[in-house]
């Protein structure tokens, strides 16, 4: 089989990677000491990402993409592993959709209520919004707020209009746009892709300085009012478990009546580099390698560091402006 190249973005950058059609997949191939394929965005692709594994690794193995390992992982709703390969588990953040009011009485957390209710009272209004200029350069008005977000540096901050729109536009077809607007202006929003009945947020985002008027709040309870409408069984938001427990995403997700779903992921060795580093754990990040400890202060540190980088930055933005 022929091999070619597909842009993806790593860490919010854009990088080239080998490229393989196999059964109408595209299968990607990254890593430079040892070499991991999977399926581009196997998340967003409908139906089973690999219907007969054995046949599909088979595949592979006859591309030029020289993996080592090929990874995929089974689809929500269906948690019990069906295959014998070296399983582990991805952590999905997951509200089973029932009906806004089931979500909205009892999944979640009294405070949301109230802060649901408090972005109505304040004038936030939150609606389906047109995929159009208007709203890319909201987007990127909210993009530019700040370098850092969660205490990391944040992605998207300062990309120009033309990539902002070329990154929003992915899955169009199947995409959903809800916007949080006060005084006509966005203030934060949600892009969510249909897989089947599953619905999954591909960001979710608001602006800093509106925080009290609870933006992103209403935009989760409008997420889920649009889900029920829509019929759609599931919605989920990224991962549940960030590695830190005192990860403020994690609990935003919490309160806000998701709960976590560990989906199986496979790995399959391609060659006995593979073997070798499936049997000592060579294939995992190196956090997922570090003692909780160790981490967790790594993300102190680096949370600090970029804390001080921000300031410093907003420190020269005023004297220029001075």
């Amino acid at each position: 089989m022929s091999q070619s190249q597909v842009k993806i973005h790593v860490m919010g950058k854009p990088m080239w990677v080998p490229s393989a059609c196999v059964e109408g997949r595209t299968v990607i191939s990254a890593g430079k000491m040892l070499k991991v394929a999977a399926v581009m965005d196997e998340e967003l692709v409908e139906g089973e990402t690999v219907a007969d594994p054995e046949a599909f690794v088979s595949q592979v193995k006859h591309t030029q993409l020289n993996a080592d390992i090929f990874t995929f992982a089974q689809k929500l709703p269906e948690v019990v592993p069906k295959y014998k390969y070296r399983t582990e588990w991805d952590s999905a953040a997951v509200i089973p959709i029932t009906s806004y009011s089931e979500w909205f009485e009892k999944r979640a957390e009294y405070d949301v209520r109230k802060a649901v209710k408090r972005a109505n009272r304040l004038g936030v209004v939150v609606r389906l919004a047109e995929f159009d200029d208007a709203f890319v350069e909201g987007v990127c008005r909210i993009y530019n707020e700040s370098p850092t977000r969660q205490g990391r540096a944040f992605w998207h901050y300062q990309k120009s209009f033309n990539d902002v729109k070329d990154e929003s536009a992915t899955y169009s077809e199947r995409s959903v746009f809800i916007g949080a607007y006060y005084n006509e202006e966005l203030i934060g929003f949600v892009k969510m892709v249909r897989v089947g009945p599953i619905a999954r947020t591909l960001h979710v985002i608001s602006e800093k300085k509106h925080f009290d008027k609870k933006p992103t709040n209403a935009l989760i309870a409008k997420t889920v009012e649009i889900c029920e409408l829509s019929g759609l069984s599931h919605l989920v938001y990224g991962t549940y478990a960030s590695g830190d427990p005192k990860n403020s995403l994690t609990e935003f997700k919490r309160r806000n009546g998701f709960e976590e779903v560990l989906v199986p992921r496979y790995h399959i060795p391609l060659t006995l580099k593979g073997r070798i580093a499936l049997r000592w754990n060579l294939h995992r990040q190196m956090a997922a390698r570090l003692p909780e400890g160790v981490t967790t202060q790594l993300r102190r540190v680096r949370g600090l560091w970029y804390g001080r980088k921000a300031r410093s930055s907003g420190e020269m933005t005023e004297r220029r402006r001075a």
